[in-house]
């Protein structure tokens, strides 16, 4: 378990605790400190934009100036879009092939100096929805898809995460299900909303028989429409738009951070 620190608000005496994120994505790196007692960013994030190539060492560099920026000092929590065990990367989405097998915590570590916490982007927004958004008043199995580039997906139950469940990647209609059914698909193929709004719809029952959640939180950036499409989702289980939307990683690495909750 991680050990408590001294962090800048408490040192000037404020009641908020603070810790850091940082959400590392196909385009784009983007951190700040986290008031993890409201669940919000404690100021404005930074951005930089994602190296090319997205080898390892290029993009611990860039996390290494966003961390930088703010002269934070201590542990900090990252996500990765990939699959995360025991500190080690085992797949690669949107960033380069060469993260795969990489002793991921070793090497930001390395970069930072301080103690890291590495998770799937995704499973940090769960448990950032979790805690303090669309699922905070859930006692049950929440489910947390994000429909972007692909699906990322994320599993908490009664605030515990179930890592790297990569829904997106099952078989379905003869593919994988982000093939079928992400929201690039809106764009890439021109299709009317209300066309791939069905494929959703067709991979949220799939979804609700093998595993039977309590609540759907649906997130990624076409979260924006749903008021648009909603009503052409069927589910047993309540639907609702993810909350925190494009700080939910960032809000979730910090809370794993503080708690320690790295697969």
């Amino acid at each position: 378990m991680l050990q408590r620190w001294k962090t800048p608000s408490e040192t000037h005496g404020g009641d908020a605790v603070e810790l850091f994120g940082v959400d590392i994505g196909g385009s784009g790196v983007k951190g700040a400190p986290v008031d993890l007692e409201k669940g919000k960013l404690a100021g404005k994030r930074k951005r930089i934009k994602t190296p090319r190539p997205s080898t390892p060492d290029a993009v611990a560099e860039v996390v290494g100036e966003v961390v930088g920026h703010f002269s934070w000092s201590g542990p900090v929590g990252i996500t990765v879009p990939a699959v995360v065990k025991e500190g080690m990367v085992r797949s690669a989405a949107n960033i380069d092939d060469a993260w795969i097998d990489i002793d991921g915590v070793a090497l930001l570590e390395e970069r930072l100096g301080d103690p890291d916490t590495l998770l799937n982007d995704a499973d940090a927004a769960g448990l950032a929805e979790d805690r303090y958004g669309a699922g905070r008043d859930t006692d049950g199995l929440v489910l947390l898809l994000t429909f972007g580039t692909g699906i990322g997906s994320a599993l908490v139950y009664r605030g515990t995460l179930v890592p790297n469940s990569e829904l997106g990647h099952l078989e379905f209609r003869g593919m994988e299900a982000e093939h079928y059914c992400a929201a690039r698909l809106v764009e890439e193929d021109d299709m009317d909303i209300t066309w791939w709004t069905r494929r959703v719809d067709e991979f949220l029952s799939y979804l609700e028989k093998v595993l039977s959640p309590d609540l759907i939180i649906f997130g990624g950036g076409i979260s924006k429409r749903f008021d648009e499409f909603s009503e052409l989702l069927i589910t047993r289980a309540p639907l609702v738009p993810a909350e925190l939307r494009n700080n939910a990683g960032i809000v979730g690495a910090a809370l794993a951070a503080r708690e320690g909750t790295s697969p």
